[in-house]
């Protein structure tokens, strides 16, 4: 599985999107194999943000996802390394998932 962190983004949710499609989707556009394989799969880490984020953030994993199929686009949100290790080893399970949005950590 691939994994690419994303931050530090602006706080503002439509100044962090605009700086993502910007800086951050030609490394995750440049981490999906091609030609695509089944089983494959891309994991964007996701710093915590306030509620706003989720769906900028969520709109491009869903869209990546369905480019990229059959490789398997997911992300994952938080600042806890043992709850995003967890999530990860999740994915990496799960072949039916993608284009998800999981939150780790505390609540």
């Amino acid at each position: 599985m691939a994994v690419l962190r994303v931050g530090p983004l602006p706080e503002g949710a439509v100044e962090a999107a605009s700086r993502f499609h910007a800086d951050l989707l030609p490394q995750a556009l440049a981490l999906l194999p091609d030609p695509p394989h089944p089983g494959e799969a891309l994991t964007l880490i996701f710093p915590s943000a306030p509620h706003d984020h989720r769906a900028w953030r969520l709109a491009v994993l869903e869209d990546l996802a369905r480019a990229a199929a059959p490789v398997r686009v997911n992300g994952v949100v938080g600042d806890d390394e043992a709850a995003i290790a967890e999530a990860l080893a999740f994915l990496e399970a799960a072949p039916g998932v993608t284009g998800q949005l999981l939150a780790v950590g505390p609540a």
